[in-house]
C-alpha cells in the first residue's frame, strides 16, 4: 500500500528507517502522482530512493501537503524543492530557482501550489525560512487521472536526480 501523505517503515517508497528528521537540508518533492506530469517531482523523489542518500540529507514526499509540511520546513536549514511547472518552455525543461521571497516562488499547477505558498509565509513568519532551492521541470500538459509521465518529461529525471545529489551534498558541506 503507498500513503502518500505518511510514512510507512517498510513500505515501497517510504524514508528509510534511519532518516534523520533533524538534517539540515530537506529533500522535498510536490506534485500530484494522479495528474501525469504533474507529479514529475514525486516521481523523482522516488527514483532518489533508490540512490544512495547524501549523508545530512532527508527526502520527503510532500505530495500535495502544503502546510502540513510547516514542522519540516521549519527543522531545515535549506530545502530543495522539485515540482513542475507550466511556464511556456518545451516539456523536460530543467530550471533552478533560488526564491528569496515567498512573493518570488512561482506559481505552480494545482491545489499544492496555494498550500506552498502557505507554508513558505508561515516559516517566514515563524522567522524560520529556510534557504529555498527550487528545480522546476516544465511540462505542457496536465493528464488527470494518469499515473504516467510523458517522454520528454521522465528524460529529465537523471538530470535532476544528478542535479539534486550535488547541490545537497554542497549544501550539506555548508551547514
Amino acid at each position: 500500500m503507498l500513503l502518500l501523505d505518511t510514512t510507512l517503515v517498510g513500505e515501497a517508497f517510504s524514508a528509510p528507517a534511519d532518516a534523520d528528521p533533524d538534517a539540515p537540508v530537506l529533500i522535498l518533492a510536490v506534485g500530484n502522482l494522479l495528474m501525469g506530469d504533474e507529479g514529475v517531482g514525486v516521481h523523482t523523489l522516488r527514483a532518489l530512493e533508490h540512490e544512495p542518500l547524501v549523508p545530512g540529507a532527508r527526502l520527503l514526499d510532500g505530495g500535495v501537503a502544503g502546510v502540513n509540511l510547516l514542522a519540516d520546513i521549519q527543522r531545515a536549514r535549506a530545502v530543495i524543492m522539485i515540482d513542475a511547472t507550466r511556464d511556456g518552455r518545451p516539456a523536460g525543461t530543467v530550471a533552478l530557482l533560488r526564491p528569496k521571497t515567498v512573493g518570488a516562488i512561482p506559481q505552480g499547477l494545482s491545489a499544492h501550489d496555494f498550500g506552498l505558498k502557505d507554508l513558505f509565509a508561515a516559516a517566514a513568519l515563524l522567522g524560520a525560512m529556510p534557504d529555498v532551492h527550487l528545480f522546476t521541470i516544465s511540462v505542457e500538459t496536465v493528464r488527470p487521472m494518469c499515473l504516467e509521465l510523458s517522454p520528454p518529461v521522465a528524460a529529465a529525471i537523471p538530470e535532476v536526480l544528478q542535479s539534486v545529489r550535488a547541490l545537497a551534498a554542497r549544501l550539506v558541506a555548508v551547514t
